[in-house]
């Protein structure tokens, strides 16, 4: 729910309460929103580039060549430029988060999930008759390696989101404080 606020914040492009939050930081802190203000633009510039490449395609798939389903190098160039695309966009939304909630760091979950949307293009793009068994081997255990990372950060994220909320709920409610721990013997 919290996410959905502060992407509707974002997106209501309440410039007056940026320029305010922009003065109050630091001349690094500016230096560092700069920065990623520079790379959301330079990311969302070549996401668009990708994006025309992907239509002129398959426009040119469907138009000149027509849609041959035996082909299936065709279909994975098309679907590893989508996976291209979407990568951008989940890089570019987290440095729109970092930006929005003036982190100073990109979440290590986000890169993890980046990095496994990237094996994911890469899986795709695999000609299997090419493709030794140390290489696929490798490229399996990078996968559940960070299947493996992402899913001790996001346990961890849970953990300390359910203590804070604890915290908060110990703080608007000091008779929770007081009360005695009940046993169940």
């Amino acid at each position: 729910m919290e996410d959905l606020s502060m992407k509707r914040s974002w997106q209501s492009r309440d410039w007056s309460r940026f320029i305010k939050l922009f003065r109050g930081l630091t001349f690094y802190e500016r230096f560092e929103q700069a920065i990623i203000l520079t790379l959301i633009a330079l990311i969302m510039l070549v996401t668009a580039v990708a994006t025309i490449h992907l239509i002129g395609a398959v426009w040119h798939l469907v138009v000149d060549v027509g849609i041959d389903p035996i082909n299936q190098t065709i279909f994975q160039a098309i679907f590893g430029a989508i996976f291209t695309v979407i990568i951008a966009l989940e890089f570019k939304h987290s440095l729109l988060v970092v930006l929005a909630q003036h982190e100073n760091v990109i979440r290590v979950r986000t890169i993890v999930l980046i990095a496994l949307l990237a094996i994911a293009r890469k899986f795709i793009l695999l000609d299997l008759h090419d493709v030794t068994a140390i290489e696929l081997f490798a490229l399996s255990a990078a996968v559940l390696a960070l299947g493996i990372v992402y899913w001790l950060v996001r346990e961890q994220d849970a953990r300390v989101a359910r203590d804070a909320r604890e915290q908060a709920h110990l703080e608007d409610n000091p008779a929770a404080r007081c009360e005695p721990e009940r046993s169940s013997s």
